[in-house]
């Protein structure tokens, strides 16, 4: 017999990148009392890792449960970026609702069009909850009407067009039903939670059924499943059988050792938990994403989607240049492949391959974002190698026809700057497909664009619009091959000799170019240490010293002025880097060199190709 459990409400807040969910988390928090009077609270304490915090922008979806008036609502904060939509897709197989977050000035954007897809296909009510109302330029009721078009247009039912609105301003911490007034807290969002998403269904009585959605990891204990308790009652101690609706093959008796329910911010143990609870489950060594966990009587694992393809590949190597082993502490292969397939263990988008070089590993994710983020943690914990250009992984049809990932990019750029994009990105196989008005004075253009013609293009895109611009995009799938596409006009400075660069040899190296490195910095040959103006790469030696005579004084150098070298991010660095590039990561610096060091071994493969 199925039963609803009142006591629960289970909610995922989905939104476009930026447009305040996890600040809301932060304040349903702090309201519910999770935290006490005098506690000190960091902003935005769901995004725990330092490059969540850094570059505020959640990539990991979280957990985490308040109170209200004796109910408990279990809150997921969800991922806003493209390249962590996988991430999305299965929190959502948890959840009875959604809170779809929508900025009161940008409106809806392609990734609230993405996430409230997903949603309405999973046949999820929406409460949509319109945030930054207290922005100067506010525009909340027009804001209204483009979410109401955006039902339409995915084609939602009734019901889900009869969606409450709310008006909050996440960061003051209040919400109100209407627009026009100022609320004091956040309770009418709490209200309409209780009102208008349903509690979870389920049969007490039947066998146990968990369907897990995500994958946390601990060091002490291993890997964690996260999922919802849909049928039956799951207790520790309890024998289970893993199996899988994808491979029916699989069924494995396992034992439940710990269960945890979460409470505020923090996991709490219990001993049983029943349907509709959201648990995470630890002790079983080899449990997945998408894995069911049901009673022995009973095995009948829960369908759920397949997780999205990876589109993007790049070479994790160990680093053997002239520098290596001198600023990292994991250098060796076995160190990176180690790390590497831990990786695995809570990033279900990512796959790591081992290739016919021992060094060499290739790692598909789903984009650059998705990559980076990757490369930036694991020079934090002292990894030292080196990665090549990203490139995208091609299929083929039933006629052995090529295919490649396809993207559709949404930007918004100032008026002026329109001819200039649409000019790059035409050369970039892009297609302009609609070309429109949005808000305040920029023009909207919608191109349908090859994912390898995206790669690298962030920071010319910067450049271009004078950091006006805003590029989103989404994942469309595979078509055609489009032709080759070249991604960088300029040449690179290469260093000639090994050594530490002087202020005599930039001198004379600035004038073809732009240099990445000041004077002091070691160096070796094949290092690239500057972008020239002409397509053609130039040797340079940046170690030259000037030859005292008796009239030379040395202190004549000191008058020579250098320009200011161009630091590159870690995000610029892998845009700039060309096939036949390698970028050496390590703790504390970034370098660029050729693939191959030696000069004239270069040049000859330079003409076999």
């Amino acid at each position: 017999m199925k039963q609803k459990r009142e006591d629960v409400r289970n909610v995922a807040i989905i939104a476009h990148v930026d447009h305040g969910k996890t600040t809301l988390v932060d304040e349903l928090l702090k309201q519910s009392g999770v935290f006490r009077e005098n506690q000190e609270v960091a902003e935005r304490v769901m995004d725990s890792n330092d490059i969540e915090r850094e570059r505020g922008i959640t990539i990991l979806a979280k957990n985490t449960a308040v109170m209200y008036k004796g109910t408990k609502i279990n809150i997921i904060d969800t991922p806003g970026h493209a390249d962590f939509g996988g991430e999305v897709e299965r929190v959502l197989k948890m959840v009875n609702g959604v809170i779809l977050v929508v900025d009161a000035f940008e409106g809806a954007m392609p990734q609230t069009k993405f996430v409230l897809k997903k949603a309405l296909e999973l046949k999820l009510p929406v409460i949509v909850c319109i945030n930054k109302i207290d922005r100067p330029e506010a525009r909340a009721l027009e804001v209204v009407d483009e979410v109401l078009e955006l039902f339409l247009e995915l084609d939602a039912d009734d019901t889900q067009l009869d969606c409450p609105f709310i008006f909050a301003s996440a960061k003051s911490g209040i919400a109100s039903l209407d627009e026009s007034e100022m609320g004091s807290d956040m309770t009418p969002l709490f209200e309409t939670i209780l009102d208008y998403i349903p509690a979870p269904e389920g049969d007490p009585e039947a066998g146990t059924q968990v369907l897990i959605s995500t994958i946390d990891y601990n060091e002490y204990v291993g890997r964690i499943g996260v999922g919802k308790v849909d049928n039956g009652v799951i207790r520790v101690n309890q024998d289970v059988i893993l199996c899988n609706h994808h491979e029916p093959d699989k069924q494995k008796k396992v034992k439940v050792s710990k269960l945890y329910e979460y409470d505020g911010l923090d996991k709490v143990e219990v001993k049983e938990a029943g349907i509709g609870a959201i648990v995470a489950i630890s002790g079983i060594a080899d449990i997945h994403i998408g894995d069911t966990l049901c009673s022995v009587e009973h095995v009948e694992p829960i369908p759920f989607q397949k997780i999205s393809e990876p589109t993007i590949a790049m070479n994790f190597i160990v680093n053997d240049s002239p520098l290596a082993g001198q600023e990292g502490k994991f250098v060796t292969s076995r160190h990176l492949r180690e790390r590497l397939f831990r990786e695995l263990n809570t990033d279900v988008s990512l796959r790591v391959e081992e290739t016919e070089n021992a060094d060499s590993f290739k790692v598909s994710g789903r984009g650059e974002l998705h990559l980076s983020v990757l490369i930036e943690n694991m020079r934090r914990e002292g990894f030292e190698f080196a990665v090549s250009k990203a490139e995208v992984l091609y299929k083929e049809d039933e006629n052995g026809k090529k295919l490649e990932p396809m993207e559709l990019a949404y930007i918004d750029v100032p008026e002026e700057f329109s001819g200039a994009v649409i000019e790059k990105l035409s050369q970039r196989k892009g297609e302009l497909q609609n070309m429109g008005m949005a808000n305040g004075g920029y023009s909207r253009l919608e191109f349908s664009i090859p994912s390898r013609g995206l790669i690298g293009y962030r920071g010319e895109f910067m450049t271009d619009t004078k950091g006006n611009g805003i590029l989103n995009t989404s994942f469309d799938g595979y078509g055609p091959f489009k032709g080759e596409i070249q991604y960088r006009k300029q040449g690179s400075l290469i260093a000639f000799e090994a050594g530490e660069a002087i202020t005599y040899g930039l001198y004379n190296a600035q004038e073809r170019g732009t240099l990445f490195i000041g004077p002091g910095e070691k160096v070796y040959s094949g290092m690239i240490v500057g972008q020239t103006g002409k397509a053609e790469d130039i040797e340079i030696n940046v170690c030259k010293k000037k030859q005292l005579t008796n009239t030379r004084s040395s202190s004549a150098d000191e008058a020579l002025r250098l320009t200011p070298p161009r630091i590159l991010s870690l995000e610029q660095a892998l845009d700039f880097i060309d096939t036949d590039e390698l970028l050496e990561v390590t703790p504390t610096t970034l370098r660029i060199r050729k693939k191959i060091l030696d000069p004239t071994l270069r040049k000859r493969a330079g003409f076999k190709k």
